[in-house]
């Protein structure tokens, strides 16, 4: 018996992606390759940023911080939800946020970067949101923990949503590693806690909205329209196969070497 080549269309490959179907999610590893090298140079630009900000503003006593930092219901303000993830009040403050923004930043940025830039705006809009309206008044929020919260949430669920087995597993060990973090989604005094929450809801939603949306396979195939001018078959009437029909049938059979 010859072995099946590639189909039509296939480019080569002869894969289908099937809706509804569990992926290892390995995909091409010069590709996977090539996203996790952009996802490592992204965040190492990402905290290079954060850290040249905060030299500026340690050398300006915290300038930018109280200039660009979140007002709650200011409405004035309302645009400084954009800059007050890349500002932070001491060194402490933003190394206890550097090591996690690096990890979980990366991980969510491994599978594609312009996804990851998708989803670093919805969290940064969700955490951003939620402690200019919750927070409270004659206050000033800034922070990436808002953002890292977001990461953790989108790597926890991306998985299941994406149906990647490798996926989930990250997510499994990284809530088991950094189980720690939730307690700094409680009150706080001091702690912008409803960033962080925010922040989660919207990793949550974002794995959700960003989600892989496969084409449907074999096991459910689109409907074919009927010719134009042609009207469709009604239940219980059997209808032959048109010319153009059984073309493409032999061709695709051929294709196959039968």
């Amino acid at each position: 018996m010859s072995s099946p080549g590639p189909g039509p269309g296939a480019g080569g490959t002869g894969q289908v992606a099937r809706r509804g179907r569990w992926d290892i999610g390995t995909g091409d590893a010069e590709t996977v390759l090539a996203e996790a090298r952009k996802a490592l140079f992204v965040m190492v630009g990402f905290l290079a940023v954060i850290w040249i900000l905060q030299i500026v503003n340690w050398a300006d006593h915290q300038h930018l911080t109280i200039e660009y930092g979140i007002r709650p219901r200011d409405v004035a303000r309302l645009p400084d939800i954009l800059s007050a993830p890349f500002l932070h009040f001491s060194w402490a403050h933003i190394e206890g946020n550097s090591g996690p923004l690096f990890i979980f930043g990366f991980l969510a940025a491994y599978r594609g970067v312009a996804k990851f830039a998708a989803v670093t705006v919805l969290v940064i809009l969700t955490s951003g949101l939620a402690a200019w309206f919750t927070e409270a008044p004659n206050s000033v929020g800034a922070g990436a923990s808002g953002v890292v919260f977001g990461y953790f949430g989108y790597i926890m669920v991306r998985g299941f949503f994406d149906r990647h087995p490798i996926d989930m597993l990250i997510g499994a060990v990284m809530a088991l590693c950094f189980a720690y973090q939730f307690s700094v989604l409680l009150p706080h005094a001091g702690i912008g806690w409803q960033a962080h929450v925010g922040g989660l809801v919207g990793g949550i939603l974002a794995g959700w909205i960003f989600r892989d949306r496969r084409p449907a396979g074999p096991g459910g195939p689109p409907k074919a329209k009927p010719p134009k001018g042609q009207a469709p078959p009604t239940k219980g009437t059997a209808v032959l196969p048109t010319a153009g029909s059984r073309a493409e049938l032999y061709k695709q059979l051929d294709d196959m070497g039968l």
